[in-house]
C-alpha cells in the first residue's frame, strides 16, 4: 500500500469510503460518531484537499482507504483543552481526522497510522466513546489514553489518544 495526497478528481470516491464507514460504525455499536450529520460534509473533503492534508491510502490503483492528516504547533484547536487527564508533551503534533478504510483491504487503519507517525514522531487522535473498533486500533498501535476533548461537530466527548517516539 501507498499513501498520497488526495486529488480534487477523487472526492467522490473518498466520499463512498465515507459513506461505507458510515454504515460499518453503525453496525458495530457506533451509530452517532458520523451518521446523524452525514459526517464529514463533502464540502469539508474540498477543503482539506485544496489545503493538503487530505490523503489516500492506496492498494495498487485502487483507493481503499482516506484520512486527515496535519502536523504543527497547536494545529487542533479542540485539543487546547483535556478534561480528567493531561497530553504528556506540549510540542508540534501530528492530528489524523476521519481516518476510514473501504473493507476491502486489511491494514488499512495501522498503515496509515504508521505512515503519520513517521512524519512526525508524535500523535494525537481522538475518537467517541462507542467507537470500540478505532479504540482496538489505537491501543493496539501503542498509543496511550490521555483524556477527553470536546469537539464542535456534536455534543458527544471524545476519547483523546498520543502516540509519541519519546524523543
Amino acid at each position: 500500500m501507498v499513501i498520497r495526497h488526495t486529488s480534487k478528481e477523487e472526492v467522490s470516491r473518498v466520499m463512498e469510503i465515507y459513506e461505507y464507514a458510515r454504515h460499518f460504525m453503525a453496525e458495530h455499536g457506533n451509530p452517532n460518531q458520523w451518521g446523524p450529520t452525514n459526517w464529514p460534509p463533502e464540502n469539508l473533503i474540498h477543503k482539506d484537499v485544496e489545503d493538503g492534508n487530505s490523503y489516500v491510502c492506496m492498494d495498487g490503483e485502487r483507493i481503499v482507504g482516506t484520512f486527515f492528516f496535519c502536523q504543527g504547533k497547536d494545529v487542533e484547536p479542540s485539543y487546547r483543552v483535556i478534561e480528567d487527564g493531561m497530553w504528556t508533551y506540549d510540542g508540534p503534533y501530528g492530528v489524523i481526522h476521519r481516518l476510514a478504510g473501504d473493507g476491502t483491504a486489511k491494514g488499512i487503519g495501522t498503515f496509515c497510522i504508521e505512515w503519520a507517525f513517521r512524519q512526525c514522531g508524535y500523535l494525537r487522535v481522538d475518537t467517541h466513546g462507542d467507537n470500540r473498533v478505532m479504540q482496538n486500533l489505537l491501543e493496539k498501535n501503542a498509543f496511550s489514553y490521555c483524556g477527553v476533548v470536546h469537539v464542535p461537530e456534536d455534543d458527544f466527548p471524545r476519547l483523546a489518544y498520543e502516540k509519541s517516539s519519546g524523543e
